[in-house]
């Protein structure tokens, strides 16, 4: 059974003004009703309808002028849409972001310390596949995954291991087609080799600084990402 996810009012309130300025079929540059009229349209308080207009005009759909009013700013259907989903999407995968950096992180430290040989050939034997598949340009994202989930295996720690189990939802969203491209993470690649080759030789101190480099990639590719 799928959790229900909690829905913020002001972002209903944003979803309302989206649908009103498509419903009157406004164009660029179109007044809109005044944060008193639509207070009384929406039925929403003034905070809740600020909110909303800051999000609406950070993803570049309205214009706040101060003494002047609200204008429509982009009313391209297909950007208009995408625009909102991959502002939210953003949103999600860097807040996620921050959670798998602590415990992906401490998952490192322990791998580095503890990996065996035999996990160490299991490692190699994904990271041949992970090469050979990029080489051949086809989609690396489950094997990208699974040499994620060997580094959380070779951590040895049960308790961390079902952790990452438990929001496992969650991180599996950075293999999955995030912000609607596989192959959006591919620049990390190198640092997949040289944080293993820095955990096999039990480097703990290399193993972290490849896998903040890996990180701090991924973080780049997220906050510039475009439509």
């Amino acid at each position: 059974m799928r959790k229900i996810q909690k829905i913020l009012v002001h972002e209903l309130v944003s979803q309302e003004i989206q649908n009103y300025i498509q419903e009157k079929e406004l164009q660029e540059g179109d007044k809109l009703p005044s944060v008193e009229e639509m207070t009384q349209m929406f039925g929403v308080g003034r905070s809740s309808l600020r909110e909303a207009l800051r999000y609406l005009e950070a993803v570049d759909i309205v214009r706040v002028e101060n003494g002047k009013g609200i204008f429509v700013r982009d009313v391209d259907t297909f950007r208009f849409s995408g625009k909102v989903k991959v502002e939210r999407e953003r949103n999600f995968l860097l807040n996620t972001l921050e959670v798998r950096k602590a415990l992906e992180g401490q998952a490192v430290v322990l791998a580095s310390k503890r990996i065996t040989e035999k996990q160490i050939k299991e490692v190699e034997s994904c990271l041949k596949e992970y090469r050979i598949l990029k080489e051949q340009n086809k989609d690396t994202s489950r094997v990208d995954l699974a040499f994620h989930r060997h580094i959380i295996k070779a951590a040895d720690n049960p308790v961390l291991e079902t952790v990452m189990d438990a929001i496992s939802g969650l991180y599996e969203k950075f293999f999955n087609d995030p912000l609607g491209d596989k192959q959006l993470f591919d620049e990390t690649y190198p640092f997949h080799i040289t944080m293993f080759d820095a955990i096999a030789s039990h480097d703990t101190e290399r193993a972290v600084e490849e896998f903040n480099k890996m990180m701090n990639c991924i973080e780049s590719k997220i906050r510039t990402f475009q439509l």
